[in-house]
């Protein structure tokens, strides 16, 4: 059986934390920041986990992680 192939783009995008969740940027901070308020920048800043309903689909993606 060949090696099994990590999705390059989703290694980029997600980290694994201690206990083996995902974790996640959030988006929405990348442009359009003049009408956004400061605590919502603030808090876009903030790295998140991923749910468990997309984290299955992700672990299959990133065999090695």
């Amino acid at each position: 059986m060949p090696k099994m192939k990590t999705k390059r783009a989703a290694a980029k995008r997600f980290k694994m934390t201690g206990t083996g969740a995902l974790k996640r940027n959030k988006a929405y901070r990348r442009h359009i920041l003049t009408k956004k308020s400061p605590k919502t920048k603030r808090n876009l800043r903030k790295a998140a986990i991923l749910d468990d309903s997309n984290a299955k689909t992700m672990k299959k993606i990133l065999p090695y992680m």
